[in-house]
């Protein structure tokens, strides 16, 4: 495979080890995907005394530490998503965050879940750009930059940037239902403000001339699962977008997850990731144009209406949450969090394998359980499929999930072929 990239997975003691079947970093193409850091001393494996501020400082002190092993910057962080247990405790970990980007600001994520590892006040997630590039002993384009926006024709926070670009991607802050004239939740319910929170999107992707339908994954938080026929009535109107899209009736990986609650008490929050065929300078002219979205769907997994398997783009496969649900069926599996979260890899795989990759493939994994406490079964049989511990990963407790299942779990796989150009 000489000349082309790597999928490379780093720890360093700085940071904390042996937490689980999982890498502190895997970088592949342009970007280090990290695995969520949780307030614990490196030196002692333990949460650190003290209250949310403690707890906020020592995660930012571990990705640092992950960051500078891999000889990086926090400048370089395009990314950071924040897990809080209390909505309430937002102000407090702002204030750390702030601190660590005195100057530059990423994309932000800020969502209240029902329960963190170790019982954990807070868990902050970073994604790195990686200008270098993977390939063995041939750095890409090291100078690449990274390209920040922002509109006032969506919301503008002082705490985060509308989007970040760097090479092939776009990452947009997740969007709440606010109006951006007035800084307030829109009137209305969940459709109303769901509208919002695309329109927002929309906003942000017409002002850097990018196309709506150049989304591929979409991540939906919601204050009440309830609420996801309501979300997905809103969300056709929107996808697809182009006629063209709508001939192949092409819509984005997706996940949904129940918040337990979210900023300024809104009903529903949206994140997405974009395609940027542009590339960021001084990516040369023929490294990236032209490049396709790639959507694709298998009979071997659950299908569903609003999303698609996985949606590839450039050096990333980004797939949809899997349920534990038996394809053949659609229902979910007999058993308990085992035999579900068996199900939910096995889909996983499916998926993988149909675009001819393995689970080797995989650079992080995204996992969202209903019991915190199911999480050492659930590495049983997950280390069977991920026997090397390799993908970054992500670990949240919510209360309550899609089909009533007792896990998801969705993963981005790397791409080394890319993207082919349009023919």
């Amino acid at each position: 495979m000489s000349g082309y990239n790597a999928v490379l997975a780093r720890n360093t003691e700085n940071a904390p080890k042996d937490l689980g079947p999982y890498s502190q970093t895997v970088a592949f193409s342009h970007y280090n995907n990290l695995s969520a850091q949780l307030p614990i001393d490196p030196k002692s494996g333990k949460l650190v005394s003290g209250g949310i501020k403690e707890q906020a400082e020592q995660c930012f002190k571990n990705i640092k530490a992950v960051v500078e092993g891999i000889d990086h910057t926090m400048n370089d962080v395009v990314r950071i998503t924040l897990f809080v247990k209390n909505i309430k405790d937002v102000d407090a970990v702002n204030l750390v965050y702030k601190s660590f980007f005195p100057s530059y600001l990423p994309t932000l994520t800020t969502v209240a879940v029902a329960a963190l590892p170790m019982d954990a006040l807070v868990q902050v997630e970073a994604l790195l750009s990686n200008g270098e590039g993977t390939i063995p002993n041939a750095p890409q384009a090291g100078d690449l930059i990274k390209l920040t926006n922002n509109t006032t024709n969506a919301p503008i926070c002082t705490l985060s940037t509308q989007t970040v670009s760097f090479s092939h991607y776009n990452n947009l802050s997740a969007q709440l239902p606010i109006d951006p004239k007035t800084g307030r939740l829109v009137e209305g319910g969940v459709k109303d403000q769901t509208k919002q929170c695309l329109k927002n999107i929309k906003a942000i992707l017409e002002s850097i001339d990018v196309p709506f339908d150049d989304i591929v994954k979409v991540n939906i938080f919601l204050k009440n699962l309830s609420d996801i026929d309501a979300v997905n009535e809103v969300y056709t109107t929107f996808f697809p977008d182009s006629a063209i899209a709508r001939t192949v009736a092409y819509v984005p990986a997706r996940t949904v997850v129940a918040a337990s609650a979210l900023l300024m008490d809104a009903l529903v929050q949206i994140e997405a990731v974009v395609s940027h065929g542009d590339g960021t300078p001084p990516q040369a002219v023929e490294d990236r144009h032209g490049l396709i979205v790639e959507p694709h769907n298998t009979e071997n997994a659950p299908k569903c209406s609003f999303s698609t398997q996985t949606v590839a783009f450039s050096h990333y496969n980004h797939l949809s949450a899997q349920l534990p649900l038996d394809p053949k069926s659609g229902k979910l599996v007999a058993g308990g969090i085992k035999e579900q979260t068996e199900q939910c890899l096995k889909n996983i795989k499916a998926i993988v394998e149909s675009i001819d990759h393995v689970m080797g493939d995989v650079v992080k994994v995204n996992i969202f359980v209903k019991n915190i406490g199911d999480m050492a079964a659930v590495d049983g049989v997950y280390s069977t499929f991920f026997p090397g511990g390799v993908p970054a990963r992500r670990t949240v407790g919510v209360s309550a999930l899609p089909k009533d299942a007792l896990i998801q779990i969705d993963v981005v796989v790397s791409n080394a072929e890319g993207t082919p150009p349009k023919a």
